[in-house]
């Protein structure tokens, strides 16, 4: 008889974008959304108990651009399956450009002592990222995910497309990320 582990099934996410301008004025919140863990990520943490060579676990953010035509709506959806963003191209901030704390799960509070809960804060200050380029036409952002890195490899651990931020060079874009184990 297969043991299935109902547990491991509430691994979730969620974010918030908040834009502000050259002044510090919000000029846009998109509000906490929820956010699609892939299968990588389940099997990072599984690399990560077993003591898998070259694995480590969040690594960096990508952001992309996307899909223009997504603009038109509805974005279609993420999978469960996805391993890398829809850009060919994204831009990378690397872990140490990240804001990493534990909060304490019942006041939703930084905590000092590891928790279940995760919360990840980047901060695409201004001319991040640095499009256009030959790559990019605009410095529009419509997609993100995490990455980490199983067995050497980079893996992207969890998956959100979202509706087109027009970052211009002077905003900043400050994206929070919580996932829950």
């Amino acid at each position: 008889m297969l043991n299935l582990e109902t547990p491991a099934i509430d691994l979730r996410g969620c974010y918030r974008d908040v834009v502000r301008d050259a002044a510090g004025c919000i000029t846009w919140d998109g509000g906490w959304r929820k956010n699609l863990i892939v299968v990588d990520c389940r099997r990072l943490l599984c690399g990560l108990i077993r003591g898998q060579v070259n694995t480590f676990g969040i690594t960096g953010l990508e952001v992309g651009a996307g899909d223009p035509a997504w603009d038109a709506g509805p974005v279609p959806a993420p999978l469960a399956t996805d391993t890398k963003l829809v850009d060919a191209n994204p831009y990378p901030v690397p872990a140490a450009s990240l804001k990493f704390d534990y909060l304490d799960p019942a006041a939703g509070t930084v905590s000092i002592p590891p928790t279940n809960r995760l919360q990840i804060v980047a901060t695409l200050g201004q001319d991040v990222p640095s499009w256009p380029d030959a790559n990019h036409t605009s410095s529009t952002l419509r997609e993100f995910g995490l990455i980490g890195q199983l067995d050497g490899a980079t893996v992207l651990l969890n998956s959100v497309r979202h509706v087109a931020i027009p970052k211009d060079p002077a905003s900043t874009l400050v994206r929070t990320i919580q996932l829950v184990f």
